[in-house]
């Protein structure tokens, strides 16, 4: 999407805004992220991932994580540990329901028609819907609007929430377990309606890059840049490139 923090913040510039088609949107009012971007991050409080989800995560991308935490402290950050109400696997099974239902709605058709060339990785994906009834969607609604009340009041007294972007770096093709998803770190964000920025933060022994995920309240995004351009500031991961990979 963009090489630099600043480059983000300008095409959050041009994306931001209500929405006619989206009636979430509606009353959001546009926020120009530019003159803060440069405003330091001393004295915000950032929350790390709480120890228990740093199981399943490569040494490397953790080691880069813990990495950045500490260069953001000695920019002038607090770095806490908040109690969070629930594992972020468990946004993701919740996420499951909804996007089952709600992806079968959609190209149910399509997916039971045998006869187009859908991968047949995708197809039972879009199927597991097929089975969801109108009363579990619902439910999965009802639990999502609670899920974010009480996250909401788990980070109240934190200015973002920060993870590594993926547990691994990138992964050979063949070794891709379609029936899992790479989303651990990213899809609570969403389900939420959280936002988040994502940016360089390292590479690995063999020379694949690494990220950092900031994440922050809905609407934020002012502020995900604003930590994001103190820690770019701070290193030069953004300006390197992975070397090439045979």
């Amino acid at each position: 999407m963009a090489r630099s923090v600043e480059d983000a913040a300008l095409l959050y510039q041009v994306m931001q805004g209500p929405d006619a088609l989206d009636q979430r949107t509606r009353g959001i009012t546009p926020i120009d992220p530019l003159p803060m971007l440069r405003r330091g991050i001393r004295g915000l409080r950032l929350a790390r991932m709480p120890e228990a989800e740093r199981g399943g995560v490569d040494e490397e991308v953790l080691a880069a994580y813990d990495a950045a935490l500490e260069s953001l402290a000695r920019h002038g950050a607090e770095i806490v540990t908040p109690d969070l109400p629930c594992r972020f696997a468990d946004y993701t099974t919740l996420t499951a329901r909804i996007i089952g239902a709600e992806g079968y709605a959609l190209i149910g058709d399509l997916i039971e028609d045998m006869s187009l060339p859908i991968d047949e990785a995708v197809r039972p994906r879009i199927a597991a819907g097929r089975g969801i009834s109108a009363r579990d969607y619902l439910a999965a609604l009802r639990d999502r609007e609670k899920a974010k009340r009480h996250f909401a009041a788990a980070i109240a007294d934190v200015d973002a929430l920060l993870t590594p972007t993926t547990q691994t770096a990138a992964i050979p093709l063949d070794a891709v377990d379609q029936t899992t998803t790479p989303a651990h770190f990213t899809r609570f964000v969403n389900f939420l309606d959280l936002c988040a920025l994502a940016l360089p933060n390292g590479f690995t022994s063999t020379g694949l890059p690494i990220s950092l995920q900031i994440v922050c309240r809905g609407y934020d995004e002012a502020t995900a840049l604003r930590i994001g351009w103190a820690y770019q500031h701070g290193t030069d991961w953004h300006e390197r490139r992975p070397p090439d990979l045979v």
